[in-house]
């Protein structure tokens, strides 16, 4: 059976980490790798009540991401948001859809977790936009083989769109699978910057890099952590 490591950039997510690591079960194939980038609350200390493999990094999902990456003993690479929760029995749809070899990157439908008509909207565009260009957003779960990342280079080091990118390069080498089993996603952006505006402006970001090559370090400034 291919194992699995499942890599969790974190950034001051004390509130969330209780809930989120205690819903992924590990088995003897699964393991939990969080990277941090600098937190000043509890997010640390929260971790290691959850795995061993916490390390530390300066900040950046896309450097925490590969920190992880590179420290990883699984066969799969898994990549997962601290507000994501992955689908009953994520670990056995990944390893068989990464079992053809024709595809190289999978990942999820989202679901946000928050109820009220404009969530669903929101997410039946965001789910609809990554079929039709098969290029994931980085809360879809992405996951791929390990072999497969190294080959591609992992992510680039960029401060936003880092996995818009590596799903360009990835879908040139084979096959971008989605599946339909949702990974549910808070909805916690939307909450504090408002829904509409926090729609209109990821989709801005996003064409703005992929339809004029904004530099990312542009494009940043009109994006902002929220916790």
């Amino acid at each position: 059976m291919k194992t699995i490591s499942i890599i969790m950039p974190v950034l001051n997510e004390e509130s969330e980490l209780p809930h989120s690591l205690s819903k992924i079960s590990l088995g003897r194939y699964e393991e939990l790798i969080v990277v941090d980038g600098g937190s000043t609350d509890r997010t640390v200390e929260i971790a290691r009540g959850f795995t061993s493999r916490v390390y530390s990094c300066s900040k950046g999902r896309a450097r925490q991401m590969n920190h992880g990456a590179d420290r990883a003993e699984g066969e799969i690479l898994l990549f997962l948001h601290a507000d994501c929760l992955l689908p009953q029995g994520a670990f056995e749809l990944i390893r068989k859809t990464l079992s053809d070899s024709k595809t190289i990157l999978g990942a999820f439908d989202i679901r946000y977790r928050e109820k009220g008509l404009c969530y669903r909207v929101i997410e039946s565009g965001a789910n609809l936009r990554s079929r039709m260009t098969s290029v994931p957003y980085g809360d879809q779960g992405m996951f791929i083989r390990r072999e497969d990342f190294q080959r591609l280079g992992g992510f680039r080091e960029i401060p936003l769109m880092e996995d818009i990118e590596f799903g360009r390069r990835a879908k040139r080498q084979g096959k971008v699978v989605f599946l339909k089993a949702p990974l549910t996603v808070s909805a916690r952006r939307f909450q504090k910057e408002g829904i509409l505006y926090g729609a209109l402006r990821d989709w801005v970001l996003a064409l703005s890099y992929t339809l004029f090559g904004v530099n990312p370090e542009r494009l940043v400034r009109h994006y902002r952590d929220v916790r």
